[in-house]
């Protein structure tokens, strides 16, 4: 797989502030690893949506990452509200994931990370335009 770096997502992580860059960058490389391990996804591109770290596939839905100061203790991964991710991941997860209407799952800064789940609904948004028609996107 081949990842396309971007030095000005580089920059957005050097100035997240120290206590909530090592988390932003756990679901960096959690979605990266993500999307290595995934098949059908051949490349990830890294770049600013927003001016917020995204990660872009040809077969998927665009993943997204952040911190906001306004929420100083919390940091999410964002998927796009206009697909049904955020409905398949509710039923799926609904126990282990804390979400924010149809586009995050929201985490407290010293939150345990479910990571094979988390993980499985990366995969699932990375590779969503092959899936999207099928019911619970193929569950």
């Amino acid at each position: 797989m081949d990842i396309v770096g971007n030095a000005e997502v580089a920059e957005v992580f050097r100035n997240y502030p120290e206590h909530m860059r090592k988390n932003l960058l756990f679901l960096r490389q959690l979605v990266l690893d993500t999307a290595s391990e995934t098949e059908g996804v051949d490349t990830v591109e890294e770049t600013l949506k927003w001016g917020e770290p995204s990660f872009v596939t040809r077969s998927g839905s665009t993943v997204r990452i952040n911190w906001k100061k306004s929420s100083p203790h919390q940091y999410a991964i964002y998927f796009h509200c206009k697909t049904r991710l955020i409905e398949v991941f509710k039923e799926l997860y609904r126990d282990k994931f804390k979400f924010e209407g149809n586009r995050a799952i929201v985490f407290d800064e010293d939150d345990e990370i479910p990571v094979d789940e988390l993980k499985h609904c990366i995969s699932l948004s990375l590779t969503y335009h092959t899936r999207k028609h099928l019911p619970m996107l193929g569950i």
